[in-house]
């Protein structure tokens, strides 16, 4: 071998060894940013003497958007979570503060919010804030699919799972 083939070979090494570390250098940066701003929402069942519900918290770093919410009662799926499903679920005498979350809804990074809440304004005695209570710890299930504004990732939160609570 020649003095021009080594430095040929040394020069298609190095370069090929830079690209591979631009490549990953790439790579890593988008992991970055997608984490930057990832959204972790999670559902927490707030039982207190004057109010009972489920509270939305988004403790991630970026708006999480709702591609899917479904909810079950008595493992039954009644539908996305919104006014006509909460109209089905809830007798009249009986309605809770509620939050509407459809396919494009955002839940910004921070935001708390109640997806039900019963409290002793809307109810008649400790009784019934006890009976919501058993219904939302052991029969209403919501499941929220969503994403980050990046798109594609497939996140999910459930009230019926440990993490969600």
């Amino acid at each position: 071998m020649n003095a021009e083939t080594v430095i040929a070979v040394a020069a298609t090494v190095i370069a090929l060894g830079s690209l591979w570390v631009s490549w990953a250098q790439t790579r890593a940066t988008r992991l970055h940013n997608r984490q930057s701003v990832r959204p972790l929402l999670r559902i927490r069942r707030i039982h207190q003497d004057d109010m009972v519900g489920l509270k939305l918290v988004n403790a991630g770093l970026g708006p999480a958007v709702v591609t899917r919410s479904v909810v079950r009662l008595d493992g039954t799926a009644a539908g996305e979570w919104n006014r006509e499903v909460k109209g089905a679920l809830f007798a009249p005498d009986l309605w809770p503060k509620t939050y509407s979350l459809r396919a494009g809804s955002v839940v910004l990074a921070g935001q708390e919010s109640f997806l039900v809440l019963l409290d002793r304004s809307r109810s008649t005695g400790a009784d019934r804030l006890q009976e919501f209570w058993d219904l939302i710890e052991g029969r209403l299930v919501i499941e929220i699919e969503y994403e980050s504004l990046y798109g594609g990732e497939g996140f999910s939160v459930s009230s019926a799972t440990p993490g969600g609570s």
